[in-house]
Formats: structure tokens, C-alpha cells, sequence
């Protein structure tokens, strides 16, 4: 089967060919970075890393990846004035909170992993831009005299496709603010405001300034990887209008640009859009903080991929605990297929059910129900003694976890750093023991204590019909 992909501008499913043989490039928009991180771009930044991890383990190809940080722009500034901080020290301290989070969940932040190109670095490309632009006859000097540059929609005729949109149909801004011909026309380059600092202002053809947020990641994505790439990816909430505005600049400027768009879900809290007037955002690293305190920042990778990229992913108060859970079986069979001494009986790196989970269009949650199929049959080797069938599973557990993302090697290490304590390896034995003679005399109160007990000794348990088996926490 070959790898499909959901195009979200033809809004269909399209056979995925590379435009270089071996080579992907893939573009997807990072963090504008004004204030902290919260759930939605962890959830967005775990599904294109494990759509690069396909792609790379699973296609053999080279990706080149790019998550760019926006790091100047009209939040940033109004933030960091209200917080009387420099704007520049502002996005870098929140830069290095992203980072953090990346880094917490696997997620690569440099290079030759992940490039992460900064929008102030690229600044002179953006003017040279927004000139190739003008002499197009595709933008224009603002009518007010200013250094503002727009592009001017009219002269598109294309403008809208990404989102199947009429111009005639959209409000855009007010009629001939800034000096704009048209409501739709969007800003390229922004003339220097007085309140503004210096330093946040750019010397252009046209006068002080800075550039707009749109024409950031065209001239980015032009740099880095030409004028055309495979995969363009973001958030559902950019397809309107930051997308829609790269596509119809880049496409004015004669460039190929994105081959595919891929556009992840968002997330809700309890059915719930998040937003800042309810007050119902979850913070990375309140998230995270709580996994160090009851799971692992594995469950939390676990839950953020759990549902396929483009529906939408629900928060709620035990989402960490089922994906710490469904990571304990894992682990259980791992640490246990790792006492034997076998080779494999098969040489297939991955279920047949697992790869076309993953051509599917990604499909993370079939992939997990293969990955559980995977774990059940290799217990099953195990408990019938077919110790090369065992192996050969436990090899294939371990590449599917690769690809997701799972980080199993913690287990062993947290097994080894905890295992020498003999003591307490028998309080541990001695109290699920006891757990399990509550259950059979139904004193249900009674194994649920001791349970909160052998969670708070960092022990993770795991159920089986005639057992009970357990692994460390992290």
C-alpha cells in the first residue's frame, strides 16, 4: 500500500510521491512566541514529528524539517510593554520554554534533526520578497503615505483556494485603514510606530518598518528549502487567513511552493474549545507537571498522538492516567521479553497492520491497536515458551514505539536504578499479593488502597487474568 495523504486544500486523500526521489521537504509553522506554551501546540508539534518519523523510519527518506519561531510581531511587542521587559529578551525566554516542552516530549529542536529558523533572521529575504511582489504588480505602497506594503488580493484571481473561499465573500480589514485599496488586501510590511521601540523596526525601501507575519514564512520556506517542498504543515486555526495568505503571495511571487497541506486538530477541554475568556487552557507545563507527578512525560506524548492528527483531541482530568496505563502494558511486555535469549523468528520490522495504519494517512490510532496486538501476542510467546516468536515481537514493539515516539529505554533504566533494593522489591511483591486476595474476597475499598499505595512507591501494575505484573514509573 502506498502512503496517502489528506491534502487539505484539494480536501481529498492523495497517493504521496516525494518531488525528489529520497528527499522530503516538509515546512511546518512553529510558535509565535509571546506568551508560554499551552496543550493545542504540544498536540500539533508531537503529530508532525511523528509524521517526520514515518516518513524517515518507515520510508527511508531524508526529511528535511522546519519548524520556524516567529519572533517578531504585534503580540509580542504589546507583551512585553505590558510586562516593561524588552521584546527581544521576552521571545527568547519564551523560545526556550517551547523548547523545553519539545524537549520533555522527544521532540527535536536543532539541527540536523529540526531547523528552527527565526523570523528576525530572515528579514532582508522578506523585503526582497515583498519587492519581487511588487514588481509583479502584486502588492503595492500604502495610499497614506506610510511604509506600509499590502499585497493586493484583486490581482489574484486564485486567492481563497486554500479554504475554498470567494474573495467577494470575505470581510478583511476596514475599507482604506493603513492605506489599503481593498478590505481583503493584508499587510506585507508595516510601517515603524512611534510607541514602538527602535529596535523592533527594520530600514526598507519604503521607509522604517517591520514585516508581516504572512510574508515571514514565505520567504522562510523560500530560503530553506526552495521554491517548491512536499509538505506544508500547521494548526487548523492557521489554514484562515495566515495560510491562505502564504499560498496566494508565494504562488504571486511564481513560486511552485507546497506540494501537500497538512492541517492538524485542535484541542478541547472536556468538549470545550479552549480559550482565554473561559479560562480553560491547559499550560505545557502545567501538563507536564503533572505527569512528573503522576505518569510520565511518555503518557503525555502517548495521549497528544492518540487521536488521528486531523480530528480533535479532548482533555480531560484521566486522559494521563489511561495513556500511563496503556504505556505499563508496553513496558510490562518489553522488560519481560528482554530476560530472554532468542533471535527472532520473523525478519519484518513492522505488522503488516501497523504500516497500513501509518499509509492511511498517519493513522495513529490504528497503529497503537496494532502495537497492543503486537504486545498481546508476544505475551502470549512468552507464557507459551516460544521465546523466538517473543523476541520477534518485542523487536517489532520496539520499532513502532520508534516511530511514535515512545521512549522505552527509561524503562530499563529506572528498572535498573531502582531493582537493587531487595526490601523493597518484597514489600512490592508482598502488597500485590495482598491487592489480589482483596479482589478475589470482592473487598474492593481494600485493593484500591493498596494500589494508591504501590503508586506512590512508583510502581505501575498491570492486570492479567491470572496475574498481576508490574514495571516502575518514571
Amino acid at each position: 500500500m502506498a502512503l496517502q495523504i489528506f491534502d487539505s486544500k484539494s480536501q481529498s486523500l492523495r497517493q504521496f510521491a516525494p518531488l525528489e526521489a529520497g528527499r522530503v521537504g516538509i515546512y511546518v509553522c512553529g510558535p509565535t512566541v509571546q506568551s508560554a506554551p499551552h496543550v493545542g501546540h504540544l498536540r500539533s508539534a508531537v503529530a508532525f514529528d511523528i509524521i517526520k518519523n514515518w516518513l524517515s523510519l518507515g520510508h527511508s527518506l531524508e526529511v528535511n524539517f522546519v519548524r520556524n519561531v516567529t519572533d517578531i510581531d504585534d503580540k509580542i511587542l504589546v507583551n512585553a510593554k505590558e510586562q516593561n521587559r524588552d521584546w527581544r529578551e521576552l521571545a527568547k525566554s519564551v523560545n526556550g520554554e517551547f523548547d523545553a516542552a519539545y524537549a520533555a516530549l522527544g521532540i527535536a529542536t536543532t539541527e540536523p534533526e529540526t531547523k528552527t529558523p527565526k523570523a528576525t533572521e530572515y528579514i532582508s529575504q522578506m523585503i526582497e520578497l515583498i519587492e519581487l511582489l511588487i514588481q509583479r504588480g502584486h502588492a503595492y505602497v500604502a495610499t497614506d503615505g506610510s511604509a506600509n506594503v499590502f499585497f493586493d488580493t484583486a490581482s489574484w484571481p486564485s486567492y481563497g483556494e486554500l479554504t475554498n473561499q470567494k474573495i467577494e465573500n470575505l470581510e478583511g480589514e476596514q475599507d482604506g485603514s493603513h492605506g489599503r485599496k481593498a478590505a481583503t488586501d493584508f499587510a506585507l510590511f508595516k510601517a515603524h510606530k512611534p510607541e514602538e521601540p527602535d529596535t523592533a523596526s527594520w530600514q526598507s525601501p519604503w521607509g522604517r518598518g517591520r514585516p508581516g507575519w504572512h510574508i515571514e514564512c514565505s520567504a522562510m520556506t523560500h530560503a530553506l528549502l526552495g521554491e517548491s517542498f512536499d509538505i506544508h504543515g500547521g494548526g487548523l486555526d492557521l489554514r484562515f487567513p495566515h495560510h491562505e495568505n502564504e499560498l496566494a503571495q508565494s504562488r504571486a511571487a511564481g513560486f511552485e511552493f507546497a506540494n501537500f497541506w497538512i492541517h492538524n486538530g485542535l484541542v478541547t477541554i472536556g468538549g470545550q474549545k479552549m480559550s482565554k475568556s473561559l479560562g480553560n487552557g491547559v499550560s505545557a507545563e502545567t501538563l507536564l507537571a503533572s505527569a512528573s507527578a503522576t505518569s510520565s512525560a511518555n503518557a503525555v506524548r502517548y495521549w497528544l498522538g492518540s487521536a488521528h492528527y486531523r480530528s480533535t483531541l479532548d482533555y480531560s482530568t484521566t486522559a494521563l492516567a489511561e495513556a500511563e496505563s496503556a504505556l505499563a502494558r508496553i513496558k510490562n511486555f518489553v522488560r519481560r521479553a528482554a530476560a530472554i535469549s532468542a533471535e527472532p523468528a520473523g525478519a519484518e520490522k513492522y505488522p503488516s497492520a501497523f504500516i497500513e495504519a501509518m499509509d492511511a494517512d498517519f493513522n495513529v490510532p490504528s497503529a497503537l491497536a496494532s502495537l497492543h496486538d503486537t504486545v498481546r501476542a508476544g505475551n502470549a510467546a512468552l507464557d507459551a515458551g516460544d521465546a523466538a516468536a517473543a523476541s520477534t515481537a518485542a523487536a517489532q514493539v520496539t520499532a513502532m514505539a520508534q516511530v511514535l515516539g515512545f521512549d522505552l529505554a527509561d524503562n530499563a533504566a529506572a528498572d535498573a536504578a531502582n531493582r537493587g533494593d531487595e526490601a523493597t522489591i518484597a514489600k512490592i511483591d508482598a502488597l500485590i499479593l495482598a491487592r489480589r486476595q482483596a479482589r478475589d474476597n470482592k473487598d474492593f475499598a481494600l485493593a484500591d488502597s493498596i494500589r494508591v499505595e504501590l503508586t506512590e512507591l512508583g510502581v505501575v501494575l498491570e492486570d492479567q487474568a491470572d496475574k498481576t505484573t508490574w514495571i516502575w514509573s518514571n
